[in-house]
């Protein structure tokens, strides 16, 4: 996908106010205390798709990685779960397909959420084919994906914020997705450019800097509070926590 979906609409503020209520609440349940322990989860790699018919079936809580090519998903998906599952490129625009990954606790004999991997948009060297067909299967399953719980807009930190991404955030909050913004690549840059950059992208975004997370696939910047969020948005408890 060449650019986020292009069925953004211009005028989208009455679903705007209610999609940012909805992301306030999901983050308040996110909040815990930065000491909480991370649940291990094992991941395996299920299926690629190119057409809605190829998704498969609805089950376990899904979670959307979205964002430019070179943003780092592949690289933040493997950190997170700590094995190269989605596999990383040098080369802007690898990632073709959606991807879908199953991840469960030990002992737990069914998959408890889905890492569901997007290809990268703003990618300009993609064929103008290739993106249109993107559209065909990005879109449905963004619209209309019953068990997609949460979406993670990824962007970069050490650039300044890209129209493409203040577009896809736009087009969530027009359908009443609820997302995650996640700033990576967090250990490019010092404490102090950090912190601005943060204020940056929380004024072009529309979002609370409080509510982006910073995150480095290379150090443990954001593991823990992403992890809190994935969790919650998929009911699962926390270490410690109320089953």
């Amino acid at each position: 996908m060449k650019q986020p979906p292009s069925s953004l609409p211009k005028a989208c503020a009455q679903r705007a106010s209610r999609a940012e209520r909805t992301n306030k609440s999901f983050l308040a349940l996110s909040s815990r205390s930065r000491h909480t322990e991370i649940v291990k989860f094992l991941a395996q790699f299920i299926t690629s798709a190119t057409d809605p018919r190829q998704f498969p079936a609805p089950s376990a809580p899904e979670i959307a990685f979205l964002g430019r090519s070179n943003v780092g998903k592949s690289s933040l998906i493997n950190a997170l779960v700590g094995t190269k599952i989605a596999k990383t490129s040098n080369t802007p625009g690898r990632t073709q397909t959606i991807n879908f990954f199953d991840l469960r606790r030990p002992g737990r004999p069914h998959a408890e959420m889905f890492f569901v991997d997007l290809p990268g948009y703003g990618y300009a060297r993609a064929p103008k084919e290739l993106t249109v067909q993107w559209s065909r299967f990005i879109d449905p399953y963004l619209q209309s994906r019953p068990s997609l719980a949460l979406c993670l807009s990824l962007v970069d930190v050490s650039i300044p914020p890209q129209p493409s991404d203040i577009q896809l955030l736009h087009w969530l909050r027009h359908h009443d997705r609820t997302f995650l913004v996640i700033a990576t690549k967090a250990d490019r840059v010092s404490n102090n450019q950090l912190r601005k950059s943060l204020a940056a992208l929380s004024e072009s975004l529309g979002v609370e800097a409080s509510e982006i997370i910073p995150f480095s696939s290379k150090s443990r910047i954001g593991h823990a509070p992403l992890w809190r969020a994935i969790q919650s948005a998929a009911s699962i408890p926390t270490p410690g926590t109320a089953k």
